[in-house]
């Protein structure tokens, strides 16, 4: 399972679903829902784009990174598999 199908099939029920989808083509899709098959997500938008589509059908593989517009606790994130990094300390002698 790649990560974005991971993400997506195991968003959790604290982090508001919803945000903007960045896609391998440059574009910026806004979701406020999904729905998923094996391969694929269909993206509901809040508002229409400029061509009046509230839908988008793209594969899971053809998202490159995804913007969270809420502020949200990293805390939360952990759900997704995140952990918080702890960076080494270095002590003079």
């Amino acid at each position: 399972m790649d990560d974005m199908t991971r993400i997506f099939s195991n968003w959790p029920a604290a982090i508001p679903c919803q945000g903007i989808v960045v896609t391998a083509f440059g574009e910026s899709i806004p979701f406020q829902d999904y729905m998923l098959t094996d391969e694929l997500v269909l993206l509901l938008r809040p508002q229409p784009d400029s061509s009046g589509t509230r839908r988008v059908i793209m594969k899971l593989s053809d998202i490159i990174g995804i913007h969270i517009t809420e502020a949200i606790d990293p805390e939360r994130f952990t759900a997704m598999g995140f952990q918080k990094h702890t960076a080494a300390v270095v002590r003079s002698p």
